[in-house]
């Protein structure tokens, strides 16, 4: 059963013009595989069983939809270069994930980029991973969306989103480009 929470994001996302998403450790989940999605869901901190595996899988992956269509959603995902070499699922679930992502990084309102391990220390390091969901209209203020040990934040304070908008540009311009990003995935990807 998907928490209150999480259902609330779905739900803020499917109504959102564009998500900014940093995540520093995984794949963000709109642009996972099944099996990716699989193993991170399985080795969760929540005991689940497989029936509830496969539903939150699905649920994933039925997000994805909004990638695609007549007005997709804008995702711009920066991942941190530790996420391309942590092996999820496996050898062969990687390759796959890899793969994935240089399918989906060329749609044409997806923008993904990669913090490399060179870069050392950056605005992410600390703060971890957050989305930031940006929404048409003035009537529906925008919010970041942080998870953390202790649960899940909504944050729609103006001053506190700006602060969030800020980090992300400051991430923006520590990662590699878009095109650097793809030669970078295409090489671990050879390497997996």
């Amino acid at each position: 059963m998907l928490s209150d929470a999480y259902s609330t994001y779905i739900g803020l996302e499917a109504e959102a013009k564009a998500l900014l998403t940093f995540q520093p450790l995984m794949i963000p989940g709109l642009l996972q595989t099944a099996d990716y999605a699989r193993a991170v869901v399985a080795g969760g901190p929540a005991e689940i069983n497989l029936e509830e595996v496969d539903r939150r899988v699905e649920v994933r992956i039925a997000r994805q939809n909004a990638l695609r269509g007549p007005d997709p959603l804008r995702l711009w995902a920066i991942i941190d270069e530790a996420a391309l070499h942590r092996p999820v699922g496996g050898p062969e679930v990687m390759r796959d994930q890899l793969k994935h992502l240089q399918d989906i990084a060329t749609l044409p309102k997806v923008t993904l980029q990669v913090i490399p391990f060179r870069t050392g220390v950056h605005p992410g390091v600390a703060g971890g991973s957050f989305a930031i969901l940006e929404f048409p209209g003035s009537e529906d203020p925008d919010a970041v969306h942080v998870d953390t040990a202790a649960g899940e934040l909504f944050i729609e304070e103006p001053d506190q989103v700006d602060r969030y908008r800020v980090a992300f540009q400051h991430l923006t311009a520590v990662a590699l480009s878009p095109d650097d990003t793809l030669a970078m995935i295409a090489d671990r990807t050879i390497q997996t």
